[in-house]
């Protein structure tokens, strides 16, 4: 976790480096954030429950966390922007079940997910002032732990999950200037997983898809 810090440090030291050597701010801005995370797992594997009910579908329950990130936008014009972001994601989801590779299974247990996702965001931005935006693209994480609390243990269970996971982001923020270099945003911010995060064998419910969505508040300069 130290060195995440002193990592995202580094990265918000190179930005403000570059940030100052460029002479259009117009065309680029640099930008931290921070947010609360809720997240939960889907799987598109059916199954009956104890009266006999067939579901064509499984929903986990939520495991909240929170996510910092970075980030670099650059404007083609007032209107469209692409933006990329590092984010120090938590993620996971609560009173599931895994088996690991010697047959051991953790039932009704809580699962932490931590990733670094990098999200590559197209934006649109509009309103009068255009400090409204809506944002779309890919992203790619790459698992950094994955633990569960069992009898009061934090157990390590990093082998049951793929290390990398992908999908679509996409969210909704607004701008509030706040001098004439810089501006506090709010924002919605979701991630849908489009690839299974379990390893084969690990998960009874079939492929399990890990979705995000997060509150976010942040400065850009």
């Amino acid at each position: 976790m130290k060195k995440l810090f002193i990592t995202l440090l580094i990265i918000i030291g190179i930005g403000k480096l570059t940030y100052a050597q460029q002479k259009t701010r117009s065309n680029f801005e640099f930008g931290i954030s921070g947010g609360y995370n809720f997240s939960y797992t889907v799987s598109n594997a059916g199954f009956y429950n104890y009266y006999g009910d067939y579901y064509g579908s499984y929903s986990s329950s939520i495991k909240s966390g929170y996510n910092v990130g970075v980030s670099g936008e650059y404007y083609f014009n007032e209107t469209w922007s692409l933006k990329a972001k590092v984010i120090y994601d938590q993620k996971g989801w609560a009173d599931g079940s895994l088996t690991d590779d010697k047959g051991t299974e953790f039932d009704y247990v809580d699962y932490r997910l931590n990733y670094v996702t990098v999200p590559i965001m197209a934006n649109i931005h509009f309103g009068r002032r255009s400090n409204w935006y809506l944002n779309f693209g890919p992203y790619i994480g790459f698992l950094t732990t994955a633990k569960a609390n069992v009898g009061g243990d934090n157990i390590d269970l990093k082998p049951l999950f793929h290390s990398v996971d992908g999908g679509l982001a996409a969210g909704l923020g607004i701008k509030i200037p706040v001098s004439n270099s810089s501006s506090v945003f709010f924002e919605y911010d979701s991630q849908t997983g489009l690839s299974n995060v379990a390893r084969p064998g690990a998960s009874d419910t079939g492929s399990l898809q890990l979705l995000r969505g997060s509150l976010n508040v942040g400065l850009s300069f």
